[in-house]
């Protein structure tokens, strides 16, 4: 968690907030891809990339 916190002081001291819905969007395809690997539907998700 001290990491998210000092990323978090990072972007408020450098007025870097559009990389926040940066990072959320490289976080959920990453849970998505990670979820998906032993599943039937990982061949349709791997297209999307």
């Amino acid at each position: 968690m001290s990491f998210i916190s000092e990323f978090w002081a990072f972007m408020r001291a450098r007025k870097k907030y559009w990389l926040a819905p940066v990072l959320l969007m490289m976080a959920l395809f990453g849970g998505l891809v990670v979820l998906s690997q032993g599943s039937a539907i990982a061949p349709f998700i791997y297209t999307l990339f």
